[in-house]
């Protein structure tokens, strides 16, 4: 009992500080994207923090599957680094006997991604996906900011407008400038207002300015002078209740749709806490290390491990979403393979009698330590 509160003690320290660092640069990154996307006008100042905390929360279960891999991984590796392990072994302890503490350590981590990937994720992709929408569906003119040229919806518009004044957002000095098929016009106005329709749609009526279309110096060049003129700034025809992104339905609800799409993002919600399980058992026979080598080679080949494993469960999902492969036959292989290969570990770490088995290597080490002096004192 004093070992396995001392083992979930250290693992639970290793997983703060490596959860502290990836969580760190996950929000970073997310802050550098969502920071520029609001300098170019796709989603608003005031949506910044919201966003930001959204997209955060779409990263913690790879965050936490990986920050469970990597604790277990860095204290099996001390202990063979601290030839504790050594210890470990001679006193007739087989490996298997870590399996119930870091088990016990890391069971509340898989449930934890499991709430994560069926539940909370989907959750923020909804929250994400309404407020980037809802900023989309407003008006071209109140997405215009004083000073900056604005592109509108559609594509085809461009607004400049000096200040705002107002309760009703009356602009003033606007400049607009449209392309379509009767070619290019520019629209200057002192000022403007947002009207509505008989039927909703929106309407800028500017009033007192100067509207120019063609090219000067051509014949089809035209220009006149308006006290008010009504321009629609309703944008492109988009459903308010269009259909969702597939990674923001509820999963009762994909149990509910048998889409590819549906079956797809499915499985990628069951993979993430088998992976979390898998790789946290993964990391006590992946532990072992030479006293004398360095133990970043197993990090690296952690960190190789825990992408390649990703990638493939992304692989295999692709195959369900194109209707290359079936739910039922895809979601279960892939992870049993890497449980069979957990247990293949485990059967070579405790064959004692194999060459390349921890104990005999540092067997061997220590040997050819005692060997060198030897020779040193001859």
């Amino acid at each position: 009992m004093i070992f396995q509160r001392a083992l979930r003690r250290e693992m639970a320290s290793a997983a703060g500080a490596t959860f502290t660092v990836l969580f760190s640069i996950s929000v970073t990154w997310t802050l550098i994207g969502v920071l520029g996307k609001a300098a170019g006008g796709k989603v608003a100042s005031g949506d910044v923090i919201a966003l930001i905390a959204f997209a955060a929360l779409n990263y913690l279960p790879t965050i936490v599957i990986l920050t469970s891999f990597i604790s277990v991984l860095m204290v099996v590796t001390r202990t063979y680094r601290d030839s504790e392990m050594v210890v470990w072994f001679a006193s007739g302890l087989s490996l298997t006997r870590w399996i119930q503490p870091v088990l016990s350590f890391g069971l509340p981590l898989v449930l934890l991604t499991a709430g994560l990937s069926f539940i909370a994720t989907p959750w923020a992709q909804l929250k994400s996906s309404e407020y980037v929408d809802r900023f989309e569906k407003r008006e071209d003119l109140q997405k215009v900011s004083p000073g900056q040229f604005k592109e509108s919806a559609s594509a085809n518009r461009i607004f400049f407008v000096e200040g705002v004044a107002g309760e009703k957002a009356v602009v003033q000095n606007v400049f607009v400038n449209t392309v379509d098929e009767h070619g290019t016009a520019v629209v200057v106005a002192r000022e403007g207002v947002i009207n509505i329709g008989p039927k909703g749609e929106r309407y800028l009526v500017l009033k007192n300015g100067r509207r120019y279309q063609g090219t000067p110096g051509q014949s089809d060049f035209q220009t006149m002078e308006f006290e008010s003129y009504s321009m629609r700034v309703t944008p492109r025809n988009q459903d308010l209740d269009a259909e969702r992104n597939i990674n923001a339905v509820p999963t009762m609800e994909l149990l509910a749709d048998n889409s590819n799409f549906a079956r797809a993002e499915l499985l990628w919600r069951i993979a993430s806490p088998a992976t979390c399980l898998i790789l946290i058992l993964l990391a006590i026979p992946l532990g072992f290390v030479n006293p004398r080598a360095g133990s970043s080679a197993n990090l690296i080949i952690a960190l190789l491990i825990f992408f390649s494993y990703s990638n493939m469960v992304k692989l295999v999902e692709a195959s369900v979403k194109q209707g290359k492969a079936s739910f039922v036959m895809s979601w279960w292989p892939l992870h049993l393979i890497a449980l069979l290969l957990v247990v293949a570990l485990f059967a070579w770490r405790l064959n004692l009698n194999h060459r390349y088995h921890p104990l005999a290597l540092l067997s061997a080490l220590k040997r050819n330590r005692a060997a060198d002096k030897k020779a040193e004192l001859k």
